[in-house]
């Protein structure tokens, strides 16, 4: 980051259903790649590099993701107090910059992250899902005992390592502190899992949610997915979940006098390569 650079804070929202997840990959339509090209085209600059806090896979959405970006301190101050409202105007509807917002140069949208929140919507109405929540909640039919699946989430929490609810990856590591997993019925009758936690490995959400199904399903006993965390590797007994009922909701970030020391910490356990859901 120049000395003359401004690092920007921006707050994203997608519904992942026709994008190949966040991440540019060459011949797939992805919201990093449509994201960096907007804002290349808004800013009439060659290229925008975009940071993100989670590299979210295909089919997922998010209502509170974050990245940032470096600009010039002249175009930001040229830019920046219409640059949510440029960007509304060339991005496609299924991807939108809530705000843009001028951050300290030690935040990082990634690595000084304290935890990530996501949702898992289910509706297990033997009717099916209602039509307009298609895209977002998981069309499961079969009767879930949703006060099982909350006690099994429960005896999930704290430092531990997920090896048994991720995709193995040879960089990075599986242990996770999950800070919440809660699971609820709501008032219109459909499923909510909430599930927060430092970080995610890839597919560690979904998985855990595969788990929760057997055991409201009945197929499976309250303390199964606890104790598959004895493993040291992907569990083949764990389903993973479709990505469609997943939403990245919110990313949580520390006092401002505390950026630099957060993504110091997180670098030196997770490692540049760290992967996530």
């Amino acid at each position: 980051m120049a000395d003359r650079d401004v690092r920007v804070r921006l707050d994203i929202a997608y519904d992942g259903t026709d994008f190949s997840g966040w991440a540019t990959q060459p011949g797939r339509r992805t919201v990093q790649a449509e994201l960096e090209q907007a804002l290349a085209t808004v800013l009439r600059v060659p290229a925008a590099r975009l940071t993100v806090a989670g590299r979210t896979d295909a089919g997922v959405h998010a209502t509170g993701q974050v990245a940032h970006l470096d600009l010039a301190a002249e175009l930001w101050t040229e830019a920046g107090p219409k640059l949510v409202r440029r960007l509304a105007g060339v991005l496609p509807a299924d991807v939108r910059v809530r705000a843009a917002t001028a951050v300290p140069a030690e935040f990082d949208a990634r690595f000084a992250g304290l935890w990530r929140r996501y949702e898992y919507r289910i509706s297990d109405d033997p009717s099916g899902a209602s039509p307009l929540h298609r895209r977002f909640v998981l069309d499961h039919r079969r009767a879930l005992d949703v006060p099982a699946m909350a006690a099994a989430a429960k005896l999930l929490l704290g430092l531990r390592d997920f090896a048994a609810f991720c995709k193995w990856r040879d960089t990075g590591t599986t242990i996770r502190t999950l800070e919440v997993f809660d699971v609820t019925r709501l008032p219109d009758g459909e499923i909510r899992a909430e599930v927060q936690a430092d970080a995610f490995c890839h597919s560690m959400v979904r998985s855990l949610i595969g788990g929760l199904l057997a055991v409201g399903e009945g197929r499976k006993d309250v303390d199964w997915p606890a104790s598959l965390l004895t493993r040291t590797s992907r569990s083949d007994e764990v389903a993973v979940a479709p990505a469609h009922g997943l939403t990245l909701v919110a990313v949580g970030y520390p006092p401002d006098d505390e950026l630099a020391a957060r993504t110091k910490r997180t670098r030196a356990i997770r490692g540049a390569h760290e992967v996530e859901e």
